[in-house]
């Protein structure tokens, strides 16, 4: 897997949480990135954009249990694992739960901004070899 990793030129690993069977996956499942032409897309397709569930004045969100679930296992995974590490990902996840949300809402929260981290990382890379390759 390394191997196959180091011959893609993909810097996904430089994210915490994300180590070489997470990004084998990642790239495995995700392909080519320009597929997606924004993170929401993307976030969508990996199950991490939340749901519409308002009413009225209620204004909520709900868990998505569509898009592809081998993605989201991986989002969650490095985000447990940055929960536990501490660094941006835990201080994202304590400013949730300071502003009222449970620790179930802070963490699906945490996995959408790390969707799009994984989004933008992967485009920069796209950009990167198209302008080594021209």
């Amino acid at each position: 897997m390394r191997d196959a990793l180091a011959a893609s030129r993909t810097s996904l690993m430089s994210l915490p949480g994300l180590g070489t069977v997470l990004a084998a996956k990642v790239l495995g499942h995700i392909g080519d990135i320009s597929r997606f032409p924004t993170e929401h897309h993307f976030a969508s397709y990996v199950g991490s954009a939340p749901l519409d569930a308002s009413s009225g004045k209620n204004v909520r969100h709900r868990l998505n249990t569509g898009g592809n679930r081998a993605l989201n296992s991986a989002l969650h995974i490095i985000a447990i694992c940055q929960i536990r590490d501490g660094g941006r990902g835990q201080a994202y996840y304590l400013r949730k739960i300071a502003e009222g949300k449970t620790p179930a809402e802070a963490r699906r929260a945490l996995k959408r901004r790390l969707s799009n981290v994984v989004y933008r990382i992967m485009k920069r890379d796209q950009r990167t070899q198209l302008a080594t390759a021209a």
